[in-house]
């Protein structure tokens, strides 16, 4: 802080206050309708939302081969998950000003792990995801992405928030073992041949479900952080007593009574020191060595999930924080949001952890009255802590955070109510996007369904001139995307 010089008769204004009111005009957390506390519980209730990915990523990333059989390893990748997420979700506080929290990509990592990495070294597979992130970071820097979010009508808009909320219900609902995959069905209640409940993490969850369901209606500050918070404790009590285990048996066999990521336990030892050789781990020999056809093809495919997977849950975020314009078209500091997602996605890559990109749990934070990047910053030290205390940040099971994501995405479901569902042109696309998001595991499916129908009813119903022309090249995009297989067929690429 910088000293300066005043009349020993004037008033002394105390540090605190003046410090605050920098603080407050930075962030506008006034403007914003919020307070300083508010926004640290929200930081933290989006870092506990979040938190397992510090634990997930490395089960996805660290233990998958490469073509040549290679290992990451689960400590090296925890290490840099955890440091990446830490610097991205700053510089979108700080940089970006909303509560929107950054950390590796689900979904994108898998394809990384099992599609790229697969047909070459890591070090190659990770510079693509490099140049996948500088592709996005040149479409923000050249405004093509701002313009493709404001050419969205504003009926996908909430079409999008509300499937977003979808998707993160049913994703707690998995993560709670709530509901799960069967032989006979896609998804049933519970586990075993007739789909029932069973297992004292279910029986977790279902009391996290309930008490952060009763703070949220009752409007309890801090609700869903409250919510994680005590359900981890009754999951710490339960665990000691019933002693469930983890998702697998000692023979290695599914234990359908355990946890199903984290057992929550008190870890041995609680501070240990990162593992962050990984970083720079990069190389850009990946057209030599599979082909210029399938590592454009491969690049393409990352770039186009990556851009709308953000540009989805953008809008989502946006519309719940109340920041997103009357008619959804835009936002505040819409460019510098877009950009700091460009550059976490090289930042992943670069990092070996992946694209990084923001996360749709931050609307959990959001939830609890985050509504400036003063959220983002509490969140990003908390990342920074996880580097010291990444053995402690297992000791919230998925099933304590799930009901969070549950409450959350019936909040975000009330979107509905901005889709006119009696015009069926609307309706098609609006239930396409909001379905094939929860139904196909993917933000990024969801959209380019709705893109697409949208451009061809509105074909066939003779308006193609209200099409935007940046929603033509989109939907031709999407075409490309859910055809990419054929066109691999067709051009002989593996």
């Amino acid at each position: 802080m910088s000293v300066t010089t005043q009349d020993p008769a004037a008033p002394v204004e105390p540090a605190e206050p003046a410090e605050r009111g920098r603080l407050d005009r930075y962030f506008e957390i006034t403007r914003r309708g919020s307070t300083v506390k508010r926004e640290v519980l929200a930081g933290l209730t989006t870092f506990a939302t979040m938190a397992y990915i510090v634990v997930l990523n490395p089960l996805i990333i660290g233990t998958a081969p490469d073509k040549d059989g290679n290992l990451l390893g689960i400590a090296p990748v925890a290490g840099v998950t955890a440091l990446v997420a830490a610097v991205m979700t700053i510089m979108m506080g700080v940089v970006g000003r909303v509560p929107f929290a950054v950390a590796t990509g689900l979904g994108l990592n898998a394809f990384v792990a099992y599609a790229v990495a697969s047909q070459m070294t890591w070090a190659e597979a990770m510079g693509l995801v490099v140049i996948e992130g500088l592709i996005i970071t040149v479409l923000v820097l050249t405004g093509f992405r701002k313009a493709v979010f404001r050419a969205i009508p504003a009926e996908l808009k909430a079409a999008i928030a509300a499937g977003i909320g979808l998707f993160i219900a049913l994703i707690g609902f998995v993560d709670g073992g709530f509901v799960r995959g069967s032989t006979g069905v896609p998804l049933q209640l519970g586990s075993g041949a007739n789909g029932t409940l069973r297992g004292w993490p279910t029986v977790v969850f279902v009391i996290g479900l309930l008490v952060t369901g009763i703070l949220v209606a009752k409007k309890v500050k801090a609700g869903v952080l409250i919510g994680i918070v005590a359900t981890t404790v009754v999951a710490v009590i339960v665990n000691a007593y019933a002693k469930p285990g983890g998702a697998f048996t000692a023979d290695g066999k599914p234990n359908p009574d355990g946890w199903r990521l984290n057992v929550p336990t008190l870890p041995d030892p609680l501070v240990k020191g990162p593992d962050l050789h990984l970083i720079g781990n990069v190389s850009f020999g990946a057209f030599a060595h599979v082909g210029v056809m399938t590592a454009l093809l491969l690049v393409f495919t990352l770039v186009l999930a990556d851009f709308f997977d953000v540009m989805g849950t953008t809008v989502g975020l946006a519309k719940q924080a109340n920041l997103a314009t009357e008619d959804g078209t835009d936002m505040p500091r819409l460019g510098q949001v877009l950009l700091v997602d460009g550059v976490a996605a090289v930042a992943g890559g670069a990092g070996s952890a992946s694209s990084a990109t923001t996360y749709v749990e931050s609307s959990s934070g959001i939830a609890d009255g985050g509504r400036t990047g003063l959220t983002s910053v509490v969140t990003g030290l908390l990342f920074l802590g996880a580097l010291l205390l990444t053995p402690l940040v297992s000791l919230v099971p998925s099933e304590a955070a799930g009901p969070a994501l549950v409450i959350v995405g019936a909040l975000m479901i009330r979107q509905v109510k901005d889709i006119d569902f009696t015009d069926v042109g609307v309706a098609v696309p609006a239930f396409l996007t909001m379905t094939l998001m929860p139904f196909t595991y993917s933000i990024t499916n969801g959209i380019g369904a709705g893109f697409v129908s949208w451009v061809a009813i509105r074909v066939a119903q003779g308006k193609a001139r209200q099409i935007h022309p940046l929603l033509w090249a989109v939907a031709v995009a999407f075409v490309l995307y859910f055809a990419i297989n054929l066109v691999k067929a067709v051009t002989g690429v593996s």
